[in-house]
């Protein structure tokens, strides 16, 4: 299976990254499937922002509504890893809660920054999958 994004959405992804750096970035992928056409910005309430992330769960709620309202969903999830590359750690593995989303991860130690995709599968085993992509228009 291959994932789209929007060059709108991948650099809304980048621009968040490199504005709250050096704590980690958060967002809502917005989409139908394995396409994300835009993304939504969340605080990160983390008591550690420089070292991992959490979704403000009003951010979440409200990102939902929105995408809904223009026909579209929350796909998946993105966030930054300022100092290290773009590959789950064993926190993002243990705190991910939506089996089959998206995960973007964007590794700020590369320049320019190093992009890539997760799904989350449970079976066989609880695990990040890596997925190609392809950025369009």
């Amino acid at each position: 299976m291959r994932a789209r994004i929007s060059r709108a959405a991948l650099d809304a992804v980048l621009t968040h990254a490199r504005e709250v750096a050096p704590a980690e970035c958060c967002g809502l992928l917005l989409g139908v499937g394995f396409t994300i056409e835009d993304a939504a910005r969340t605080r990160n309430i983390a008591d550690t922002p420089q070292s991992r992330f959490v979704v403000d769960p009003e951010d979440h709620i409200e990102g939902r509504r929105a995408a809904r309202a223009r026909g579209l969903g929350v796909v998946g999830f993105y966030h930054s890893h300022p100092r290290s590359e773009a590959a789950p750690s064993a926190t993002d593995l243990a705190e991910a809660a939506y089996p089959d989303h998206l995960y973007l991860i964007v590794g700020m130690a590369a320049d320019p920054p190093e992009v890539k995709l997760f799904q989350l599968a449970e079976e066989p085993a609880r695990n990040f999958l890596p997925l190609p992509v392809v950025t369009v228009g």
